[in-house]
Formats: structure tokens, sequence, C-alpha cells
């Protein structure tokens, strides 16, 4: 690859590779203060390359591959690069990461004691990490929560925050210091923007907490909480992750005594204020 960039984000090492000097620029530029990968050898590895040699400049498109692929994946525009270079490191976190139970989740640090929110997109989960982050809580991560099977403490993931329509305005106000990506128009998801996380978010990736609240959240109903009994947040999680069949026995184990030991609920909510107040008193009531 012509241009390359290499950085740690948490446990996992990536080296990103492209054809075009764009996408590694933006991506270096955002993960400007993350920390190299250790001893310099990255576990995963992302291409970002033409297909077909016209298509580096004749309408470009990047193809996404690397160490695991989707081969029936569309390629991306140019202009969305840093969207393919987000997208090709959660494919190989998905595909190949074997140390950690990985699931879909936003997770947000206070005290040693951390919230994991999962569910469908557009449930607001990476926007309640952001707001909830704007407020001092710690970013872990937006797209995935790692649960370390022998211990049950999550790590962290804390790679950009993809924001969504609506939601970009809305936490644009809440973080006018933050650090934002480009604008990234017309993708299947509609416009998207990256967050940074914040520089404590960052300077902690590697410290560790215990989970004391699993939230699935809900965007656009009337206020309410329900308890999530264990047997259905197995359930919810189970789909929730990328790795658990593969995982086998330490899957099965991890995740049971997740959702034994964590009390979860389903919060339905109008607005992100309620969502936010929501959030933190199940965090309290969870201590």
């Amino acid at each position: 690859m012509r241009h390359v960039h290499a950085l740690r984000i948490g446990p996992a090492g990536f080296r990103v590779g492209s054809d075009w000097r764009g996408p590694v620029a933006e991506l270096a530029a955002l993960y400007d203060d993350y920390p190299a990968p250790v001893d310099g050898i990255p576990d995963f590895t992302v291409r970002l390359f033409a297909a077909r040699p016209w298509r580096r400049v004749l309408r470009p498109s990047v193809t996404i591959g690397g160490d695991y692929v989707l081969p029936d994946a569309l390629p991306l525009p140019l202009r969305l690069g840093l969207l393919a270079a987000e997208m090709g490191m959660n494919l190989q976190m998905a595909l190949g990461q074997r140390r950690y139970l990985l699931l879909h989740a936003a997770t947000v640090e206070r005290d040693g004691r951390a919230l994991l929110m999962t569910g469908v997109s557009g449930s607001g989960k990476s926007t309640l990490a952001a707001l909830l982050m704007a407020r001092g809580w710690r970013l872990m991560g937006d797209e995935f929560a790692l649960i370390d099977p022998a211990s049950g403490m999550v790590h962290g993931f804390p790679r950009l925050v993809s924001l969504k329509n609506q939601a970009i305005g809305v936490v644009e106000r809440a973080l006018p210091a933050g650090r934002f990506g480009p604008l990234q128009p017309d993708t299947p998801k509609g416009t998207i923007r990256h967050l940074k996380p914040d520089p404590g978010s960052v300077a902690a990736m590697d410290v560790p907490a215990m989970p004391v609240a699993i939230l699935f959240p809900s965007f656009g109903h009337a206020a309410e909480v329900r308890a999530v009994p264990p047997t259905e947040t197995f359930v919810r999680l189970t789909q929730a992750s990328t790795n658990y069949v593969t995982l086998g026995e330490r899957g099965f184990d991890a995740l049971t005594r997740l959702v034994t030991g964590v009390p979860a609920h389903a919060i339905d909510y109008p607005d992100t204020e309620t969502a936010i107040a929501m959030a933190e008193q199940l965090w309290e009531a969870a201590g």
C-alpha cells in the first residue's frame, strides 16, 4: 500500500493501508494521539484499494480488504474513504477477534463502573454515549464492548463515534470544542460524521472497568423503563455478538456471568435529556 497508518485502539493494533492519500490522512488526523501497535506489530491489517487500476482515478471507488473480508461487499466512493477505513477496522474485529467476547454496544464508564448500551441501528446508543462523554463520563467504545471471559471486565475500544443524521447537530451543540471528522453525506445510513473521543477517554483506553448496568435504549417513544430478565438479556446479547458462537464454551460462560450478575433495563425515551436522566439513575441504582 502506498499510504499507511498504524495505531492501537485499546488491546487491538491495526495497520491501515490505502491506494489513496486522503483516507489515511483523515484517519491519522483524528487518531493523532493514539499509540502505535505493541512492539510495532499490528493484530489486523486493513487495505483500501481500487479493484481495477483505472478505479484509482476514474470515478475512484474504494474496495475494503484486509485479513478478513466480506467477498460480496460493495465498494464505496473515495469521498467516503474515512468511513471505509472505519468499516475495515470494525470488520477485522467482528470476524477476527478471539480473545474477548464482542458485543455490539456503546460503553461509558465512571468511577470504575461501566454502563453498556446496545440496540438496533437508530436506537440512539452512539448519541447517548457521546452526550454522556460530554458530561464527564469516559467513553470506552461506540461500536464494540470487549468482555474478558476470564475476569468479566470490559476493556476499552474507544474508536471514533459514528454519528448519523440529526444526531450530528445534537452532539455538535453539546461538544462545541469536540474534534469532528468531515461530513460524509449519502452513505447507506444517511449523513455520517465521526467524533473523536476526548483526551481522557483516549489516555485511559487500557484501564478496564466492571460492568454494572446494561441498557437497551429505544428512541422515539414515551418515557418508560422496564426491567429485562436474564433470559431475555441473554438472547438479546447473543444476537448483538459477532463472535459468541466462535468462542464456544468461553463465550457461553462469559455471557452467562454477565447477564446473571448485571441488571438490564429497556428504556424508551422521547428525547436525549430524558434518556440521559434515565441512564444516570439506573447507573446510580446499580451501585
